[in-house]
């Protein structure tokens, strides 16, 4: 008898692990089939100083960087996050290539700079115009789909590149540029950023006068980066939805690139997304303290390694004096779109990796992994309509609302 409940025993146990074994199987299959079917759009890929050079080819597929080390043009040229054959194995549909220039930047010389990067990611759609398709609006990021190219997007990081001329502004729109992150890491003359003390209380008029001018010419407003009385102060200026474009939850890693609950459920309220940022000190508590600790011995130690190309030496250094990096796992970023959509629903939740800009988790080493993103989320047991939502379709939504707001004031 005992041995008949033994084979009995081991018979269920066999037949359960199959039958688990099966629907995981089915769990990753309908996670591939929703994926690859899904418009996938990213907010925020900093890939476009790449671009801009002669001597990188973004039809090759490159190496990527390791786990938590930041991806910059210099730091090992044919390492990164992102290129045509990488964005195809993603399944990634459209971008905004960020326009970035550092904030501190003389006026002249960011719009120079910024204007060398526009002309790049167009450059680039003239090359390849059987694989990318430049866009502007949310119907023709719909009809490149369609066609089976990828969008691409213009984002600009950071409104000191604006020089604070409206129709330098108006210029920007024209050339493609669809959206404004308001402040990098320093403040602009007219507005306070979450990476300097406030030199403004938030938003001046300029500031003001410039937020409604973006929605008067169909350009979203993008509130990462800004401090958050500038939040406040954006969101009771703005009659169109906003975004933030590479932004994590503050409750679940407390560097002030976060954004508060409080914070969330206004921009939702209001008909924004928040899109959620893969660096690992905004992703990770330990990680976040870990990196203030860092930023205290870094004055110290960037004249020993002055160039991007010395990125994995410095790591290296840090981690011999402050211990190895706490691990950061991709599963963080799933925890990330999951609180978010507790508090703001799954119609305010997006994607902006801040791909080859950042530093990224174990697991999201480049932007191959995205699929991984929608197996968990099927997992967690998401609807496919909302997943389709946070991987693009909340985006093209308020850029539709965008649009129709500036067609409202007769642009």
């Amino acid at each position: 008898m005992l041995r008949r409940w033994t084979l009995l025993f081991v018979c269920s146990t066999a037949w359960f692990a199959a039958a688990q074994g099966r629907l995981g199987d089915a769990a990753a299959e309908r996670a591939r089939k929703l994926h690859f079917s899904s418009l996938v759009l990213d907010t925020h890929i900093d890939t476009t100083l790449r671009v801009a050079r002669s001597d990188w080819d973004f039809r090759r597929e490159h190496g990527h960087m390791p786990p938590d080390v930041n991806s910059t043009p210099e730091s090992k040229l044919q390492e990164g996050h992102v290129d045509l054959p990488r964005i195809r194995k993603g399944g990634l549909s459209a971008l905004f290539f960020g326009i970035v220039v550092r904030g501190n930047t003389p006026a002249h010389q960011s719009v120079h700079d910024a204007l060398i990067q526009i002309e790049a990611v167009h450059r680039l759609a003239e090359q390849l115009p059987g694989d990318i398709a430049f866009a502007t609006t949310a119907a023709e990021v719909r009809a490149a789909h369609r066609g089976g190219r990828i969008a691409a997007l213009l984002g600009m990081e950071g409104g000191h590149m604006i020089a604070n001329s409206l129709p330098i502004l108006r210029s920007y729109g024209r050339l493609g540029v669809r959206y404004i992150t308001l402040t990098h890491f320093f403040n602009t003359d007219w507005a306070d950023s979450s990476g300097e003390p406030p030199r403004h209380n938030g938003l001046t008029a300029l500031g003001r006068d410039i937020v409604r001018e973006m929605n008067r010419i169909g350009m979203m407003v993008d509130i990462s980066h800004v401090s958050d009385k500038a939040f406040w102060d954006v969101l009771e200026t703005s009659r169109a939805p906003l975004i933030a474009s590479h932004s994590s939850c503050r409750a679940l890693a407390g560097h002030v690139r976060n954004m508060t609950d409080e914070m969330i459920k206004a921009l939702g309220s209001r008909g924004g997304v928040i899109h959620i940022n893969y660096n690992t000190p905004y992703l990770d508590e330990a990680r976040f303290r870990y990196y203030e600790r860092e930023q205290g011995i870094l004055p110290e130690l960037r004249p020993r390694f002055p160039s991007d190309g010395d990125a994995l030496r410095l790591r290296e250094e840090i981690a011999r004096r402050l211990g190895p990096v706490p691990r950061v796992g991709w599963e963080k970023i799933v925890e990330h779109i999951d609180h978010a959509v507790r508090i703001a629903g799954a119609d305010h939740v997006g994607l902006g990796s801040d791909f080859d800009g950042a530093y990224m988790p174990e697991g999201m080493e480049d932007v191959t992994m995205l699929p991984k993103i929608t197996e968990a989320l099927v997992r967690r047991g998401y609807r496919d309509e909302d997943i389709r939502k946070i991987l693009g379709e909340n985006t093209l939504r308020v850029m539709g609302e965008v649009e129709r707001v500036a067609a409202a004031s007769g642009r």
